[in-house]
């Protein structure tokens, strides 16, 4: 399955299940009608695509979301890989890079299941806060494998956006194209330096954590976002939400799929960023690392 023309939401969550290491509820994200309802009004605002990076072990449901995409007319490509410590699933323990590569590429070439969807990207593979566990460089290490193997793109999960040089530095020494490569939640580091050398080496990187401003300020993301445009690098830049829990979906209170178009977007529009840096980076650019 391919992109389709229009706006891009690069990391985000149709379904997805943390509950049980969290022992939360909230983090169980499984309201269909909800979601439904929240991804057609999207879909009225100009977005076309779903990144969807829920993968094995943390509750993907590739039926259910198939049944919202047909409900929503949104094109929602699935992932493939392993979340990270401690939502690891027994397999990763129990097999090695090679073997967990495997599983990744037969999901990729030959779908997802019986379902019939095959995985379009490698992720969201994560690494813990201060440190890159033994479990989780065996899983980057095996998406780096099946990246060669496939040419897909890898999506990884930062905590709180660190470690990400860290990431680069393992996945290159494992033949991956960093070129290939999407970091995401690096916003919530307010680190614009750090940014910069992300992108310096050749990754991606993704303001996908927009409105969670109990982690940081969106006046904060604005600035950093407005100051990488004007150096020119907006074509290195992607743009979500991240929604995983029932208490994000405006229904319940929160802020919705829809404040990134709603809201943060009129504000960069404001603080002087072009209608072409937007379009780049919510259209333009995951067509150029997925292709």
């Amino acid at each position: 399955m391919k992109l389709v023309e229009g706006i891009t939401y690069s990391h985000e969550h149709v379904k997805i299940d943390l509950s049980g290491v969290k022992n939360n509820e909230d983090c169980n994200l499984n309201v269909f009608d909800e979601t439904v309802e929240e991804f057609k009004e999207l879909y009225t605002k100009g977005v076309r695509n779903i990144i969807e990076v829920t993968n094995r072990g943390i509750g993907r449901d590739v039926e259910y979301i198939k049944a919202v995409a047909k409900e929503t007319d949104l094109n929602i490509l699935c992932s493939t890989g392993y979340y990270k410590s401690p939502f690891f699933p027994k397999e990763v323990y129990d097999l090695s890079s090679k073997q967990l590569a495997k599983i990744m590429i037969d999901e990729i070439i030959n779908g997802i299941e019986d379902s019939g969807v095959r995985a379009e990207v490698i992720g969201e593979i994560g690494t813990s806060q201060n440190s890159i566990e033994e479990e989780e460089k065996k899983v980057f290490i095996a998406g780096a494998l099946a990246h060669v193997e496939t040419g897909k793109a890898i999506i990884t999960h930062t905590t709180l956006g660190k470690l990400g040089l860290e990431q680069i530095d393992l996945l290159k020494s494992h033949g991956m194209n960093i070129e290939k490569l999407i970091i995401s939640h690096v916003d919530l580091t307010g680190d614009l330096d750090y940014i910069l050398r992300l992108i310096d080496k050749g990754a991606n990187v993704a303001f996908d954590t927009i409105g969670k401003e109990n982690y940081q300020p969106d006046g904060v993301r604005i600035d950093m976002l407005k100051e990488i445009c004007k150096r020119g690098l907006s074509d290195k830049v992607l743009m979500s939400m991240d929604i995983t829990r029932k208490s994000h979906l405006k229904g319940r209170g929160g802020i919705g799929y829809s404040y990134l178009l709603d809201n943060f977007i009129p504000r960069l529009i404001e603080n002087g960023v072009s209608a072409e840096d937007i379009k780049t980076i919510t259209e333009k650019n995951i067509v150029t690392i997925l292709n």
